[in-house]
């Protein structure tokens, strides 16, 4: 009889802190819902835009740094951070590169998290093996496809090293995200290189200007760091769990 109350007091915190959790959150889905409503093609840039277009990533930030504490500051917290400056950063064509660096340390960051202990360690499998083989080769593949595309673009003596070296890092990104076999920030992060692949596609005119293009990337920026955050926390809350378990 104890064990069967022990559980269902544990699906109750559980229901709880997943209720608790879907309610802070709150913020970071109205921030968006302001940011498509305001959007527009012909959006000049400004301030104001920049601020709309960052607000819920760093709103996310606040939210994962209220959950884990100061532990996350060089991690996740520190990530969205860092995207957030780079959200503002291509408000203006110009801080392209500006932009490309500030995400570049946000991937750095979450690569960083995804070894750290509050993610459990597993030993790889055949299918992760596989998924590390298949992210690196669409890398390595994309860039080669993306070459002759940045040779033509303006600043492309720096332009072109850089692109290489932030493919790397998204990469590099992922791989660890799988070996976290963390179902939440692995499809977060898959959603990351999606983003970040119609981006590159569109801005250096790979294909045509699309109708919906800037929808596609933001929906699926929006989504890959809302399930990175989300992942963060659930992490942190296993790592606890089964600390206390231990101690028990």
């Amino acid at each position: 009889m104890d064990i069967l109350e022990t559980d269902a007091y544990d699906r109750r915190k559980k229901r709880n802190t997943t209720c608790a959790l879907l309610f802070s959150l709150l913020p970071f889905f109205l921030s968006t819902a302001v940011y498509f409503y305001l959007w527009t093609p012909d959006s000049p840039a400004s301030i104001t835009s920049a601020g709309v277009k960052s607000a819920p990533i760093l709103l996310l930030a606040a939210i994962v740094l209220t959950w884990n504490g100061s532990q996350s500051v060089l991690g996740v917290v520190g990530g969205l951070i860092f995207s957030g400056i780079g959200d503002c950063c291509l408000i203006w064509p110009e801080h392209f590169l500006h932009g490309m660096g500030a995400f570049a340390v946000a991937h750095l960051l979450y690569s960083l998290t995804f070894l750290s202990g509050r993610y459990a360690t597993h030993s790889s499998s055949s299918l992760t093996r596989l998924l590390y083989l298949i992210l690196f080769v669409l890398g390595g593949g994309f860039y080669i496809y993306l070459y002759p595309f940045l040779q033509k673009a303006p600043k492309s003596e720096l332009l072109t090293p850089a692109v290489g070296i932030y493919v790397f890092l998204i990469v590099l990104m992922g791989i660890l995200a799988v070996r976290t076999q963390n179902t939440v920030t692995l499809l977060g992060s898959l959603c990351f290189i999606v983003s970040d692949l119609s981006l590159a596609l569109q801005m250096f005119k790979v294909v045509a200007p699309m109708k919906h293009g800037n929808t596609i990337v933001m929906v699926t920026y929006y989504l890959a760091q809302l399930l990175i955050a989300v992942g963060d926390i659930k992490a942190v809350e296993s790592k606890d769990n089964f600390a206390k378990w231990k101690r028990s």
